[in-house]
């Protein structure tokens, strides 16, 4: 396949940088930092595209994005985890993933990711949703992934690639690499798209 290495990734995710080269797409990573807040009433499928296209624009108009050559694409995206139409973002510490998981226990939620591709005057956004649920978690399982695994991170208090993915999830329907932060195969077609 025919590398892009025209890509900036704005991401500082080592999920969404494995992804990319898992794909074989060549790429440099410039991530600016912003705010990920985002209105007040927003549907909460909208949320991680307000704050992919927030990532994205930060880069295009930084400084250091000027230094590269016309043409380059960014790729930016945002990933969340929503329960009950609630979303349930990154724990602040044991306690919170702990009991994030607790909740995530022998439930369904939705895995969105959020993405904003920005080439030139063209922007694409979407965002990829899919349902994950879990088996019933015992509190023994929980603390020992959240002890060894740390998933302080991470949207939900887990990752899918990791140990209680391995063993905790029943199902998933829908992208399984949208789940780790990035529907990679999307991506890539609207990549050569472009």
């Amino acid at each position: 396949m025919e590398k892009n290495h025209n890509l900036v990734l704005a991401s500082r995710s080592p999920r969404r940088k494995q992804l990319l080269e898992w794909a074989e797409i060549d790429f440099v990573i410039l991530v600016k930092d912003t705010d990920e807040q985002f209105p007040a009433g927003m549907p909460v499928e909208e949320i991680p595209v307000h704050i992919a296209r927030n990532k994205g624009h930060a880069v295009l108009t930084c400084s250091e994005f000027e230094r590269y050559d016309a043409g380059k694409t960014i790729l930016a995206a945002d990933t969340i985890v929503v329960l009950d139409n609630v979303v349930i973002g990154k724990p602040a510490n044991r306690t919170e993933a702990i009991d994030t998981l607790v909740k995530l226990s022998n439930r369904t939620h939705h895995v969105i990711t959020g993405v904003s591709i920005i080439s030139g005057d063209r922007e694409e956004f979407f965002s990829d949703i899919t349902e994950v649920g879990f088996h019933s978690l015992s509190r023994d399982q929980i603390e020992y992934y959240v002890d060894k695994y740390e998933p302080y991170d991470k949207a939900g208090a887990y990752a899918i690639q990791e140990w209680i993915g391995v063993t905790g999830i029943k199902y998933i329907r829908g992208d399984f690499y949208n789940v780790m932060g990035l529907p990679v195969s999307r991506v890539v077609k609207i990549l050569q798209d472009l």
